[in-house]
This record gives structure tokens, sequence and C-alpha cells, in this order.
């Protein structure tokens, strides 16, 4: 049980010091960016290159190194995001009065550029890693992706506490496009396909030994933070408690946000 445990506990500490690390790296001055988005490419480059090769080991490193260097990468993707370098055409906020399809194509041109990035990120790794014996960094990936699409859908449909803590103030911009709502149609289906998915991880995790024991437990744990996720949407996220270290002293809004009626989009008022 000890070996099942363990990468538990692994999975939940990096994905806390990860995500705290990329908030505070966001936070710094703007002049830093370049600097940090430069040394981070050569460790995320290294990092696919990791992937290809611990898919080759079966072995209980293996699996852990393949986890470590999908999540590095990614962080690359994560960070270029926040820091606004790998977004969308569209960088202002969200019309007043814009609905339904004309509001989902000005969503999808804030944020298209890093949707493709990830989605040729996870053909990239599909195919580097094609036919070998591990697949945990492949499916790591994948399963970030997934988790990542159900939760920005959500976050458009409408949700009761959408993520505004986590967005640096050169993308404040994207709350305008957040929908405050106290239920949406799409959520039930995300939380039920994230509990079977938790669920297949872990029966898969319990029923085999070794890296592949190893490589199911670090997924499962992941995509159990993930299913954590979609209830911060719906209940009091803990970010400050989590990560009071990176995100720093709570700011003084610049401006005021209004909120019509529930279920219309977040816009910024001067």
């Amino acid at each position: 049980m000890s070996v099942f445990v363990q990468p538990l506990v692994i999975a939940a500490l990096v994905w806390w010091f990860s995500t705290g690390a990329i908030l505070w790296l966001v936070r710094l001055p703007r002049r830093t960016f370049g600097w940090s988005l430069g040394l981070y490419a050569v460790v995320a480059a290294a990092a696919t290159l990791g992937v290809m090769v611990a898919a080759r080991d079966a072995s209980v490193t293996g699996a852990y190194v393949a986890f470590g260097c999908a999540l590095v990468v990614w962080g690359w993707h994560e960070m270029g995001f926040l820091m606004g370098k790998l977004t969308g055409p569209r960088r202002t906020a969200c019309p007043f009065g814009a609905q339904g399809w004309k509001r989902f194509t000005l969503s999808a041109e804030t944020v298209i550029h890093h949707e493709i990035a990830l989605a040729l990120t996870a053909v990239l790794f599909v195919a580097l890693t094609w036919g070998q014996p591990n697949q945990t960094g492949t499916l790591t990936f994948v399963l970030l992706l997934g988790m990542r699409l159900s939760t920005k859908l959500n976050i458009f449909l409408g949700v009761p506490n959408p993520p505004i803590t986590f967005l640096p103030s050169g993308l404040k911009y994207l709350q305008s496009y957040f929908r405050r709502a106290r239920f949406n149609a799409l959520f039930p289906l995300s939380l039920g396909l994230s509990i079977v998915v938790t669920l297949l991880l872990g029966d898969a995790a319990l029923s085999t030994t070794g890296g592949a024991q190893v490589g199911y437990a670090l997924m499962f744990m992941l995509a159990a933070l993930g299913l954590l996720e979609h209830g911060f949407l719906m209940l009091p996220s803990p970010d400050r408690a989590l990560w009071g270290w990176a995100l720093g002293h709570r700011p003084k809004p610049a401006v005021q946000v209004a909120l019509a009626t529930p279920g219309e989009p977040i816009n910024e008022r001067p």
C-alpha cells in the first residue's frame, strides 16, 4: 500500500508547489517575463525529450520521470499564457451585450493560440511515445488538457465562483468573458466524466504493479485534484490559503466589477 500512497503524496505536493511557483513568476515585473520564459523554454525542450526517453522505460523511475517532464511542459504553456505571451489575437474586454455565438467566438479569440499550442503538444507527445510501454507522460498531458478544457467551458457557460484570483493584471480583461451563474447544464456532465476518469485511474493503479501502478497513481491524484478544482467553481475556493505566498497581497481593485443580473458576463466598468 505504501508503494501506492507515495506517488499520491508526490503528485499533490508537485501540483501545489508548481502552481504556486508559476503564480509567483507571473506576478513579477514584466521586464522579467522574457528571461523567465526563455530559460523555462530550454527546460521544457529538455522535458519533451525526457517524455520520449522515459516512454521506453516501464520502471517506477520511468513513470516518475515521464510524469514530471509532462508537468514541466504543461507549466511552460501555462506560464506563457498567464504572462500574456501565448493567448490569442483578441486582448480587449468583451463588448457589453455580446451573447450566444458572438460571445463564444469573441471568447475563443482571446485564447485560441494557447489552445492550438496545447493541442499540437499533445499530438507531438503521442507521436514521440507511440507504441512505447510507458505512456504516463502522454496520458498526463492529455489528462491536463481535458481538465482544462472542461474548466474553461464551464467558466464560459457560468459558475458561481469563476477563478478571477488567478488572473494577473495583464489578463484582467479575460474576466469579462466569464459568466457568474448558479448552474450550467454542462457542469453535471463534466463532474460525472471527471468522477469516472478518476475512478478508472484509481482502479488501474490498484490492479497493476511496478511502474504502471506508479504512473496510474500519479494520474489518479491529478484527476482527483482536477475534480476538486471543478468543485471550487461551485464553492468558495481557498486560493489564498493554498497559494497566498505566491499571490502576494490582495491588490486594491482598480475597477468596479459590475454584474447586472446572475448569468450575465462579468464586465469591468471604470
